[in-house]
């Protein structure tokens, strides 16, 4: 199977336009236009009954303390987290492109619903975590919210926008399901898959 995603080459800096945060000279990061990406995919086995998107940040700090915090940096070298930006499931096995901003146009503030939607069904994302206690941003977070990694982490962060077709029409999730649900749930279910992985950092001291 292979995935094309608009604009982004594999190994390459994702475009701004996909990103939660962009780089503000005054106060480090800005709200970004938070795109859902433009995706579609070919190839596709025989049997394949639906898809799944999954986009997940595997260079997140695994300790936050320091995270975002002026005179302060992240090292390379502390240990990392997976951190899920984008899960959605059951997407009919007819669909094999989603448009442009279908899932996601905007930082909408307090986070969108999950559920039902005309691509599949969306879980949640882990910015329903990240912001949790903070009264000006918390809430849960379905669909797509693009990268923001701390503007201080020394470490250029890795997206796997990654595309799998399973041999069933659904997995059975409903509710405030995230990332690693959807992973358990597909297991024995993945005929294949195809992943494109992209780059991005909020720290002028990085390069992408």
């Amino acid at each position: 199977m292979k995935l094309t995603i608009k604009d982004l080459e594999q190994g390459q800096p994702i475009p701004a336009r996909y990103a939660f945060g962009i780089p503000d000279a005054k106060n480090h990061m800005a709200f970004g236009e938070n795109l859902s990406p433009e995706m579609s995919w070919s190839d596709v086995p025989e049997g394949t009954k639906s898809f799944v998107i999954l986009v997940k940040d595997v260079d997140v700090p695994s300790v936050a303390d320091d995270v975002n915090q002026e005179g302060k940096s992240i090292p390379v070298g502390l240990p990392r987290v997976d951190f899920y930006h984008w899960v959605l499931i059951d997407i009919p096995a007819d669909i094999t492109r989603i448009g442009e901003g279908e899932d996601s146009r905007g930082v909408t503030v307090g986070g969108k619903k999950p559920g039902r939607a005309s691509i599949g069904i969306r879980g949640v994302n882990n910015y329903t975590q990240f912001f949790a206690g903070n009264p000006d941003l918390e809430g849960i977070y379905g669909g797509y919210d693009g990268p923001c990694p701390p503007w201080n982490d020394e470490r250029l962060h890795h997206y796997h926008f990654t595309v799998y077709a399973l041999d069933v029409a659904s997995l059975a999730l409903d509710g405030e399901f995230q990332g690693p649900d959807v992973v358990k749930a597909m297991e024995g279910h993945i005929l294949a898959e195809a992943t494109v992985t992209g780059t991005y950092t909020l720290n002028p001291q990085v390069k992408s």
